[in-house]
């Protein structure tokens, strides 16, 4: 199992005071269960494309992924070369040879570019859409935006009893729901899924308890139930809500539908092998059985992209093999079972890298460049859009802002980008600010 990599700025304590722990941490069944019932609920709408997000936490090179730059001086164009796509005179860097096969499933999008350098602002900006606020801080006119992931949860709501937004092995430091409330942060999904025995916690009925035990159990709750207690009278009696707690976690324990979702031995081990025998891999093979059931957005966070020092190194190891290797497979698969038109699947990070390669070997953080993967829900196939010029610096054709890249994401999943939301404190909040759609995802 990989561990969990940090990018050079960490989590502070601060992000802790900026973004909530449900922003960082996710929350387990019981807190989801419970926040929920907590909050005025929603009506799901009726929308069938679901998301799956891989998110390159720390920031890629775009130089060593879809916008080589063959022809720039050795120090800009660094020691890998190109590999022809299945597009003709069209070419990714060396390091992704599958998904230069796989690129009749996707679009390349080689201009979104932002202002913000840091890990933090360029994190919150991708995923949410909208800049950090400035000041930084916990003033009362300064609000942080929802994540994607949250906002999904926040208009459609539980489906065939499963969250709406799951996250793994753990959550994103922008991926958290801010003033939505903790109800709409993602079910985190820890662990190693390409461990043998692995299961997901807080839905698997517990080995000591047999499942007509577990039913059993909850038949006895339900007659003690029937009985008058004396408080029954009381609106916030604890027992009660308790109650609601129960029913749900139980349903979901007891859903063959979600069982078969999170057992991922049941898949076939040709399959398995496709997506790559490692936790990454494999997680990715998980997203694609969570949203084959009706789960609407799930993350698959895989950082340790900021490579200040030894890139070239770092990407001829197992990191760009594995990326690779898993998300080609995913789309490919994706496409076979008939699920690429109510599926889309993104892949990016906050920013890419310097055009210059530093001292040590690696390239530093470049906000004014960056490529990002979009396949399914109707984006064409081996279609790039935008470029850079010919040396990497800048997004110099049909440039588009995270804001543009928000309100495309949005549309595509059914939601109203320009859709007002209120705030904790009551101010209203434009869920995307003056975005404009990229056409080239909807021709």
């Amino acid at each position: 199992m990989s561990p969990i990599r940090h990018n050079c700025a960490g989590v502070s304590r601060r992000d802790f005071l900026q973004i909530g722990l449900g922003g960082t941490l996710g929350l387990g069944l019981c807190d989801l269960l419970r926040a929920r019932a907590a909050a005025a609920p929603t009506t799901p709408a009726a929308k069938n494309v679901n998301c799956i997000m891989i998110w390159m936490d720390g920031g890629p090179s775009h130089y060593e992924t879809f916008d080589p730059k063959p022809d720039a001086p050795a120090e800009i164009r660094g020691t890998f070369g190109t590999v022809p796509t299945c597009v003709p005179g069209v070419h990714f860097s060396e390091t992704i040879p599958n998904l230069a096969k796989s690129f009749d499933k996707f679009t390349a999008i080689r201009s979104i570019c932002h202002k913000d350098p840091n890990h933090g602002g360029g994190n919150h900006y991708m995923m949410t859409g909208a800049p950090t606020p400035v000041p930084v801080g916990c003033g009362a006119f300064v609000t942080f935006h929802p994540s994607f992931g949250s906002m999904v949860s926040y208009d459609r709501g539980v489906r065939s009893g499963l969250p709406a937004y799951m996250a793994m092995p753990s959550n994103t430091r922008s991926g958290g729901p801010n003033f939505l409330g903790g109800q709409h942060a993602p079910f985190v999904i820890g662990g190693d899924p390409n461990a043998k025995g692995f299961q997901v916690r807080d839905v698997v009925v517990p080995a000591e308890i047999t499942e007509g035990h577990a039913h059993t159990r909850r038949d006895l709750r339900t007659a003690l139930d029937r009985m008058q207690r004396f408080n029954d009278q009381l609106v916030d009696d604890p027992a009660v809500v308790f109650d609601k707690f129960y029913q749900q976690g139980f349903d979901l324990v007891s859903s063959s539908k979600a069982q078969a979702a999170f057992d991922i031995s049941r898949e076939d081990d040709k399959v398995r092998d496709r997506y790559g025998r490692n936790d990454v891999g494999q997680r990715m093979l998980l997203a694609r059985r969570l949203v084959e059931v009706g789960v609407s957005w799930v993350t698959v966070n895989y950082g340790g992209w900021d490579d200040h020092k030894k890139l070239f190194e770092t990407y001829k190891g197992n990191r760009l093999k594995t990326f690779d290797q898993g998300l080609s497979a995913l789309l490919n698969d994706l496409s076979e079972r008939g699920l690429m038109e109510n599926t889309m699947v993104i892949a990016l990070g906050e920013f890419g890298r310097t055009p210059k390669v530093n001292k040590d070997a690696g390239r530093d953080h470049w906000p004014f460049a960056m490529s990002v993967l979009m396949a399914g829900a109707g984006i064409p196939g081996g279609q790039i859009v935008g470029a850079t010029d010919a040396k990497g610096y800048h997004a110099s054709e049909n440039v588009y802002r995270p804001e543009d890249f928000a309100a495309s994401l949005y549309t595509k999943m059914g939601i109203d980008p320009n859709m007002t939301l209120q705030s904790g404190s009551g101010r209203p909040v434009q869920l995307v600010n003056e975005g404009h759609l990229i056409k080239e995802l909807f021709v």
